[in-house]
């Protein structure tokens, strides 16, 4: 079916809001019904509107409609779709070869990638790489290469965590519904500690400050002991957990702790990573410096590219072929890396993270100051989220959530919900969003809101 769009995508795309009929439209409830005869219904969507173009900060759906994208395909398309280092290179590479297989007959653009990888990430060591498909499949090797060098089998992973959907990945995720219902048995020496979530710490911020170290590395102490443990994996800003930020010293703290008992210290930067946070990666905001780092969506704009990034002495514990895979590291795809990487730097993205940061926060703490609903707002950078309440205290609302997304959605504004209680709104625009688009985008919310206010009647 002929979408009534033809223009192109990519920057030269109008960065307009523009709603032409209701949301989903005839062409992307046609779309639908197909979807649902092929597509298998364990697959699921936010917003049932399919897209023909995207760039800058909007998304072009089948009638028309052009939506202002406050998700970046879950962080994903951070240098902004289709951008134009990203396409050179990619328009080149497909022209020359789309695979090889790396293992089979090696190729200079997977090198290429891993250098810049070398570069960007944090730590002044030597450094190696392996070039994965998927953040799961990263983190999955990541926990293999902590295991061999250790010789050791335990991991420590944390409430409100999301590390994939494989198996062993599933072991680390927190969350049961959707992730991990009925798909067990688990892969074991999987260990959970708490997560220092300031808002839902017993006691509070205050407490989880002075107290959440100190109760993570006793229960690995007690319950698990430091020699057994390989690695402890952490994301530095949660993502699918509900964007939660641990407070400051808690990752330093827990990196010394590693660092004193020979514990592989894991970042999974997936979500974070590549100017997500307002520095190339979310560790360094604290001067955090991590022994492994998983790293996916963003890496590529768009392209299925992923990798685990860490100290010599670690990547290369492992025997000769015990890393790879066919598709890991396909030349297509490192490509796109390097176009986007390329971006990142021309552009200043991280610069332009903190820019976004600094437009979204006050607008959305003056909202919360006269929201009763919203009982946090945290973030750092371009990854920005507020947390529903029941007024009055911290028990999640996910229903007022979900009011408040489907509002957005309805009026061309694409947000996302996540959290452990699915009661958290977050806020991913791509790094290239325009000021004029990023406010309309936060005045929507705010109509959104006070819908839901009006609505409420005196419960609020």
């Amino acid at each position: 079916m002929n979408a009534p769009f033809s223009g192109p995508g990519g920057p030269g795309l109008p960065q307009e809001r523009r709603v032409v009929t209701e949301i989903p439209g005839p062409a992307s409830r046609e779309l639908l019904g197909r979807r649902q005869r092929s597509v298998a219904r364990g697959v699921s969507h936010v917003l049932p509107v399919f897209i023909t173009a995207a760039g800058g900060g909007v998304l072009v759906d089948a009638d028309g409609n052009s939506l202002i994208d406050f998700g970046s395909g879950i962080a994903v398309v951070s240098a902004g779709n289709a951008a134009p280092r990203v396409v050179e290179r990619v328009s080149e590479q497909v022209a020359r070869f789309t695979h090889t297989c790396f293992m089979v007959t090696p190729y200079e653009e997977y090198v290429e990638v891993c250098e810049e990888l070398a570069r960007r990430t944090p730590g002044g060591y030597e450094k190696r790489s392996a070039l994965l498909n998927s953040g799961a499949e990263a983190v999955e090797n990541a926990v293999k290469i902590a295991r061999h060098a250790t010789g050791r089998q335990a991991v420590v992973a944390f409430d409100h965590a999301y590390h994939g959907r494989t198996n062993l990945t599933m072991a680390l995720t927190a969350k049961n519904m959707p992730y991990k219902q009925g798909f067990g048995p688990f892969a074991g020496e999987i260990y959970r500690a708490p997560m220092a979530y300031p808002l839902r710490w017993p006691g509070g911020p205050e407490a989880c400050r002075a107290q959440a170290l100190e109760v993570v590395t006793g229960l690995i102490h007690t319950q698990v002991g430091e020699e057994n443990v390989a690695a402890v994996i952490i994301e530095p800003i949660q993502g699918e957990g509900g964007f939660i930020v641990p407070p400051p010293g808690f990752l330093a703290g827990l990196a010394e702790f590693c660092r004193a008992h020979g514990i592989v210290l894991i970042a999974d930067e997936i979500q974070t990573g590549f100017c997500r946070t307002g520095d190339w990666f979310a560790c360094e905001h604290e001067g955090v410096v991590p022994d492994l780092i998983t790293t996916a969506k963003g890496i590529a704009d768009g392209l299925p590219l992923a990798a685990v990034t860490g100290r010599a002495e670690l990547m290369d514990s492992v025997h000769v072929g015990g890393l790879g895979g066919t598709f890991g590291g396909n030349p297509v795809a490192c490509a796109a890396a390097l176009g986007a990487i390329e971006t990142m730097v021309a552009e200043d993205l991280a610069g332009r993270a903190r820019h976004i940061g600094d437009v979204m926060l006050p607008r959305l703490n003056k909202l919360a100051q006269a929201t009763p609903c919203i009982g946090d707002v945290r973030g750092r950078g371009a990854m920005i989220a507020v947390e529903l309440v029941k007024p009055g205290g911290i028990e999640p609302d996910q229903a007022a959530a979900a009011v408040v997304a489907r509002a957005c959605h309805e009026a061309g504004l694409v947000v996302l919900t996540c959290g452990t209680f699915g009661n958290v709104l977050r806020f991913l625009p791509p790094l290239v969003i325009g000021d004029a688009l990023l406010e309309e985008g936060l005045s929507i919310l705010e109509d959104a809101f006070g819908a839901l206010l009006g609505t409420a009647g005196s419960t609020w």
